[in-house]
């Protein structure tokens, strides 16, 4: 039998599915204003921290990879990133942002106002309270 969830679970979950609402809505304005999907602007965040195979952009992404093909495309069409060949796997094929990808990817994560706003609200303690909460909510936690 499944417990019933209580009222203040219930509260906190949708508190959170409010956030990840925001979130998703401010982010796709914001991608908006660089002229790229939010789909582009994922993979480009991704591509900026390091060169990925397209497999590994989709995992993370969690979408198929013949999606990730299409938009590493067009994000290549715009000089925003490359494909080459994997160092220390040749037949593997890596995109990676270029100097105009990371220059936008360091824009558009400027341009993201949403949790940097209400996180100002919170103290520093506050702050890592909450990082610590969310991180064992993730399994990722001390």
């Amino acid at each position: 039998m499944v417990p019933r969830t209580d009222a203040l679970t219930r509260e906190v979950v949708d508190l959170i599915a409010a956030v990840v609402a925001r979130y998703h809505e401010e982010y796709e304005e914001a991608a908006a204003k660089h002229a790229l999907t939010g789909a582009q602007a994922k993979v480009l965040a991704l591509l900026a921290r390091e060169p990925l195979p397209m497999r590994r952009i989709a995992q993370r992404l969690k979408c198929e990879p013949s999606n990730v093909t299409g938009i590493v495309d067009r994000l290549e069409a715009r000089g925003l990133v490359e494909r080459g060949p994997d160092p220390d796997d040749r037949r593997v094929k890596l995109a990676a942002a270029t100097p105009a990808g990371l220059e936008t990817a360091s824009r558009l994560s400027e341009s993201l106002n949403f949790a940097r706003e209400p996180l100002a609200r919170l103290s520093a303690e506050e702050r890592e309270a909450l990082r610590g909460l969310l991180q064992r909510m993730l399994g990722s936690g001390a």
